[in-house]
């Protein structure tokens, strides 16, 4: 949390005083100090995160004062200040909402510190609750954490919304960076299952030697070094679902096995004997062509049967239009957001040298790019030279409009001479071509220019 905003109510000056003293050792709090109800009142807009109100001040009644305060934010934490040794005023107090009542002696100043610590923790509690909320509903609502409106990711919608239904098996297929897990977490978090685990397993990032333990988990004493009993990753996901990323990496007899466990819905682990029932929900996702990787014998048919269920295809960015633009919006307030920015917008330049790129790298690496542009650009807008595409896909930006071949040479002469600063000598060697040929380029150019 930032500063705690204290306002202090307090008629009685040198009183008042002392206590916002003693609250000021704390570094963290703001303290305002008010001498009647109607500053107090006059200054809410300040949106305190605490009110300290001293009962009798001379212009309002201290519940009357309370009752204002509540009208303008009934969620606030206020803490009554009373000369009155009076426990039906403070009972009622309570039962209306303060959050504590203190009598004024020579203790007040010691307890009020303690009273506010309390609501301080109270506050940061709530605090981490409201953003986990809030980083839920944008993670796991795919209304908002898929962002787009073509036709293609419309269709992808009506799939998502389908598989929701019923507990049907998943396949999703699409290039590497379209969003893949982020569907499976989609189509989880908004069917029946939402409160039970998601499981994720990329097959390409676990060698194949260590699947079936990732998958089946293992019994003490089951191997050298089993120590402890470990639960494999389809018993975790009981009751919920479990993604299975780039599932056509799975060797062919780790493929034998996985399609029994689906057939019979139980596992055995690594050095045991009994089977083990679950109920998981099965997602899977490959940039390959599965019915492809059938035909060459790499995946075995009975099993593709098994897990195609619904399936669901990606489109590449390339494909999805204007959804490029929303997209570069949408991580440009992310990252504004979760790096405490002020705003930021794309030049017209910046946003057709965004529409014009096919990033190969899909949203993965649009979001790389918005990312560093948000970083180097000035003034809150982004323009198109701090879009900094990756080296190893500047190729295919040059290929993305149909040009002859005479105008992408150029096109790529002018991009690494702009990149070089200039520099012939430099930009010939990085191309392997001779000097003449850009100063030919050049010379071109400029003879055009002065036709215009």
């Amino acid at each position: 949390m930032n500063a705690i905003k204290i306002f202090l109510v307090e008629d009685d000056m040198f009183f008042g005083e002392t206590l916002k003293y003693h609250l000021s050792l704390n570094p963290d709090y703001e303290i305002h100090l008010f001498t009647s109800g109607k500053e107090c009142i006059e200054k809410m807009h300040l949106k305190p995160n605490i009110v300290c109100l001293d009962f009798g001040l001379p212009d309002i009644t201290g519940d009357k004062l309370f009752k204002k305060i509540k009208e303008i934010n009934n969620a606030i934490p206020i803490v009554i200040i009373s000369g009155q040794d009076d426990i039906e005023v403070a009972v009622n107090f309570l039962k209306s909402g303060a959050s504590d009542y203190i009598v004024k002696n020579n203790h007040t100043k010691e307890i009020l510190w303690n009273s506010i610590l309390k609501i301080k923790e109270n506050l940061k509690l709530i605090s981490e609750i409201e953003d986990l909320k809030e980083k839920l509903e944008q993670k796991f609502s795919f209304e908002k954490s898929i962002v787009g409106q073509s036709e293609a990711m419309k269709e992808v919608f009506t799939k998502i919304n389908k598989a929701l239904t019923t507990n049907i098996n998943v396949s999703i297929n699409g290039e590497t960076g379209t969003g893949k897990e982020v569907v499976a977490k989609a189509i989880h978090f908004n069917s029946d299952r939402k409160n039970k685990p998601f499981v994720a397993v990329n097959m390409a990032a676990i060698p194949k030697e260590l699947i079936e333990n990732e998958f089946f988990g293992h019994e003490k004493g089951a191997f050298t070094g089993a120590d402890s009993r470990v639960i494999g990753k389809f018993e975790q996901a009981n009751g919920g679902t479990i993604f299975l990323d780039e599932i056509a990496e799975l060797d062919l007899n780790l493929q034998s096995k996985l399609l029994r466990v689906l057939q019979e819905r139980e596992v055995i682990r690594i050095g045991g004997k009994d089977p083990i029932k679950f109920d998981a929900r099965l997602i899977t996702a490959s940039h390959k062509n599965l019915a492809e990787e059938v035909k060459k014998g790499n995946f075995r048919e009975d099993l593709y049967y098994r897990i195609i269920g619904l399936p669901i295809v990606l489109p590449p960015l390339r494909e999805r239009g204007n959804d490029v633009l929303l997209l570069s919006k949408h991580f440009i307030d992310l990252f504004v957001k979760e790096n405490k920015l002020k705003a930021i917008v794309l030049s017209n330049e910046a946003k057709q040298k965004i529409v014009k790129y096919p990033f190969p790298g899909n949203i993965r690496e649009l979001k790389s790019v918005i990312d560093l542009a948000c970083v180097l650009c000035n003034d809150g807008e982004i323009s198109a030279d701090d879009l900094v595409f990756s080296s190893i896909n500047e190729t295919n930006y040059f290929m993305h409009e149909e040009k002859t071949l005479r105008e992408h040479t150029s096109e790529i002469i002018l991009h690494y001479l702009k990149k070089n600063n200039n520099d012939v000598l430099k930009t010939a060697k990085k191309l392997d071509i001779g000097k003449s040929t850009i100063y030919n380029l050049i010379q071109s150019i400029e003879d055009k220019n002065k036709n215009i």
